[in-house]
């Protein structure tokens, strides 16, 4: 019995832990395609994030990432930011920056060529969507892309923005209230 207990005990330990590991997006150090390093939760500071990979020769990637633009586009003035993470090899970088530049998107392009960001957020399937909001937290993923995808992803980024605004609200409300003094 004991050791079912410290086996239950451990292995609990281990399940909340990944948990964790996917509800919440680590700190990661990002290259971005203009070949800048950035930290993943300097995207945070204004509201919500959406975070997709993608690759050039992913087709329902392709497709998706026409959404996706008109997203950031829409909704950036509320803070709402995209971020899409390339994981094609590192010889097709060139081909990488031409798709983005010939489509004009406007988000933000990192690369990841050797799958080191997407193993660490779970990421096994092209294109996967994940919605973060300001504290990191994983409100929202989606794997894959049929066509009409692209109206539960809008529905997700207005809910998170709207749970942004009214927790941004409230902490206002919270640092300017004044407490009674003691006295």
């Amino acid at each position: 019995m004991k050791k079912f207990l410290i086996i239950l005990v451990f292995g609990s330990q281990f399940i909340i832990a990944e948990n964790e590991r996917l509800n919440h997006v680590p700190n990661i150090k990002l290259k971005m395609i203009n070949g800048e390093k950035i930290q993943l939760y300097d995207f945070f500071n204004e509201g919500p994030l959406l975070v997709d990979f993608w690759a050039t020769w992913c087709a329902p990637c392709k497709k998706e990432m026409i959404h996706l633009d008109r997203f950031h586009r829409t909704y950036t003035d509320r803070g709402f930011n995209v971020l899409t993470i390339n994981q094609d090899t590192p010889r097709s970088l060139s081909k990488v920056k031409s798709y983005v530049r010939s489509k004009k998107f406007t988000f933000h392009v990192a690369i990841d060529p050797n799958q080191q960001i997407s193993k660490k957020l779970n990421a096994v399937l092209l294109p996967t969507t994940i919605l973060v909001n300001r504290e990191g937290k994983v409100l929202w993923r989606h794997q894959g892309y049929i066509l009409g995808d692209e109206v539960e992803i809008e529905e997700q980024i207005l809910h998170a923005l709207k749970s942004d605004s009214l927790s941004v609200s409230l902490s206002v409300q919270d640092s300017l209230s004044v407490t009674p003094s003691t006295e």
